[in-house]
């Protein structure tokens, strides 16, 4: 791993600081609409193939790219941390050298049973929105309709 992870409030740290840290949220486009930390761009690490299914995003890091240059800093997250990590893998294989994991993701770690742990940034009360300008949305960056 040539990335670190961090906590939610770590994150909120370094979006807040002078650095001009990004999050990237890589939950599926209706996770994201249904809440998302302020100001995050989506883009889904994975997408649902026509069984409804989460499949890879084969656009996932050509989209990344078109967006963000490779020195960029990026706060990536998901729903718990697992999709996060896995972006943050093929990312630094793309080249990508700062950024970060956000551990706990937007909902939280779970145990086995489903019960929350460790709460993530909606469960930490930071700054969640349920609308993003176009800029933001998985169509716009990604250029569809």
């Amino acid at each position: 791993m040539t990335y670190p992870s961090i906590s939610p409030a770590e994150a909120k740290r370094l979006l807040d600081g002078p650095a001009g840290w990004k999050y990237v949220d890589v939950r599926t486009v209706e996770e994201f609409q249904s809440g998302h930390p302020e100001h995050a761009y989506n883009v889904p690490f994975a997408i649902r193939d026509a069984r409804g299914a989460l499949a890879p995003n084969p656009n996932f890091v050509d989209v990344i790219q078109k967006t963000f240059p490779l020195g960029a800093h990026l706060v990536i997250g998901c729903a718990s941390g697992v999709r996060s990590m896995h972006a943050c893998e093929l990312l630094t294989a793309a080249g990508y050298t700062t950024l970060t994991n956000m551990t706990c993701g937007f909902s939280g770690k779970r145990d086995a049973t489903g019960r929350v742990v460790e709460p993530g940034w909606q469960g930490a009360g930071l700054p969640c929105e349920a609308a993003a300008p176009r800029e933001r949305s998985y169509a716009g960056l990604a250029g569809g309709s």
